[in-house]
């Protein structure tokens, strides 16, 4: 009687929790989520919480297509403004708060929206986290100035030697992830590579997930359109605020570095602006072939209020155990 009852406790959680669900929103930039999921949002009653790596920075408004004050007040955002640029803050730093929120906030709670285009930060919330030791900081400023002394062959060489599997895969010029991987090896001796074979930690809510999409050319007017709304509502200015901490790693992002370069006088701002505009439609291709190639997704325009919200009620539907 005792396992009996004990599977039936487990039984019940497991149903408990399969009722509470992420609802996904992304897609490219531009694309139209951030006012899709307000709509959606007030016709489910529930809050949003953002997937935007870029709009938990309190210092970056104008350039990351922050929700204007009256949409963040018409529904409860999270995950906005809750960083600045100046702290450490990284995918698995966001899953593990974003988890201990939704831990209370379903407490009273059925469906919360997620929404955003940052795939990594997404793909963490719905499938998970490989595990990877905390790395000392001295290790990574040792790599930090290995990279600036002796440029990005050391790196690759290092890693070549310690983890051959990774540095198959692995971008070999994007210096962030060759130190990312070298460090974790130095710091546990273990190679990068055997962390990413482990199973992922994954959440223990279902997720429905959405993808908006558009024709290219309409993506690509609405991102031209945007860029130069943004300038027109101060980006120059911001960015010019921003200009003494451009080394940052949270202002190596589309909209602020190409301002950086006319600040310094190598470019003109009409010069800045067309780069803004190629390198943001750049970005939007990316992201496309991120979620195309990761993950599964239902598709929809982002128009298509009433036929989301019929997919979305139906797939919120309770799931018996």
């Amino acid at each position: 009687m005792y396992i009996i009852a004990k599977l039936t406790k487990k039984r019940i959680l497991e149903t408990v929790l399969n009722n509470k669900s992420l609802i996904v929103i992304t897609g490219p930039t531009a694309s139209g989520k951030t006012s899709l999921s307000l709509k959606l949002a007030k016709k489910l009653n529930c809050d949003i919480i953002s997937a935007d790596s870029r709009q938990f920075y309190r210092e970056m408004n104008i350039g990351t297509a922050k929700p204007t004050k009256k949409e963040l007040d018409a529904v409860n955002h999270h995950f906005i403004n809750n960083i600045s640029i100046f702290d450490d803050y990284d995918v698995g730093m966001y899953k593990k708060e974003v988890e201990a929120f939704l831990e209370n906030y379903f407490k009273n709670n059925n469906h919360i929206i997620i929404t955003g285009g940052t795939g990594l930060y997404i793909e963490a919330l719905i499938e998970g986290l490989n595990e990877f030791p905390d790395v000392e900081k001295d290790i990574i400023k040792n790599l930090e100035k290995i990279y600036s002394d002796k440029g990005i062959e050391a790196l690759q060489d290092k890693l070549k030697k310690i983890d051959p599997d990774y540095f198959s895969k692995v971008d070999k010029n994007n210096h962030h992830r060759l130190i990312r991987a070298i460090s974790v090896f130095e710091q546990s001796g273990i190679p990068y590579s055997a962390f990413l074979k482990k199973d992922k930690n994954k959440i223990k809510y279902k997720s429905i997930n959405i993808l908006l999409e558009l024709p290219r050319k309409e993506l690509y007017d609405r991102i031209n359109t945007r860029v130069d709304e943004m300038i027109l509502n101060g980006l120059e200015k911001e960015a010019k605020e921003l200009f003494p901490h451009r080394n940052l790693k949270a202002l190596n992002t589309v909209g602020y570095k190409e301002l950086f370069k006319y600040f310094e006088g190598e470019i003109t701002l009409e010069e800045a602006i067309s780069l803004i505009k190629r390198n943001t439609r750049r970005y939007a291709k990316r992201q496309m072939t991120w979620f195309n190639n990761r993950g599964t997704w239902s598709k929809f325009s982002p128009f298509d209020f009433e036929g989301i919200l019929a997919f979305v009620n139906k797939s919120l539907k309770p799931e018996v155990a």
